[in-house]
């Protein structure tokens, strides 16, 4: 059992930058994947990046590539999501998740555990 708590959401102007973080109760942090998917009104949940149990590989969608990054320190049981040159497209409910499979895995029904996840809003 994992459990996930995100933090660090909140308004920011478009362009600016926010870093957002999930913190994981457990001594097992270190064997998951995480990921970050993050939903708007009305729209499906979204895959945003994922990265691997020991934290070398990162995968991101196309529409955050260069802007977001994810990093986590296992030391800490904490992965972040650092964002910037946010657009007003950003703006969702954002929400971390644990997986036992491969962080290549971008679909929602692969993670097992999930947050309760953070609001990020772009204003323009």
């Amino acid at each position: 059992q994992v459990q996930l708590v995100e933090s660090g959401g909140g308004l920011v102007q478009a362009g600016g930058s926010l870093r957002l973080s999930c913190a994981a109760s457990g001594r097992t942090f270190s064997t998951y994947a995480m990921g970050w998917f993050r939903q708007a009104p009305g729209k499906e949940r979204e895959f945003v990046g994922s990265i691997s149990a020991a934290g070398g590989s990162t995968y991101y969608a196309d529409s955050v590539k260069g802007r977001f990054t994810i990093s986590r320190d296992n030391a800490k049981n904490t992965v972040y999501l650092e964002m910037s040159a946010l657009k007003p497209e950003d703006t969702a409910v954002y929400y971390c998740g644990a997986t036992i499979y491969p962080a290549r895995s971008e679909t929602p029904g692969d993670y097992h555990w999930w947050g309760q996840g953070t609001q990020v809003t772009v204003s323009s």
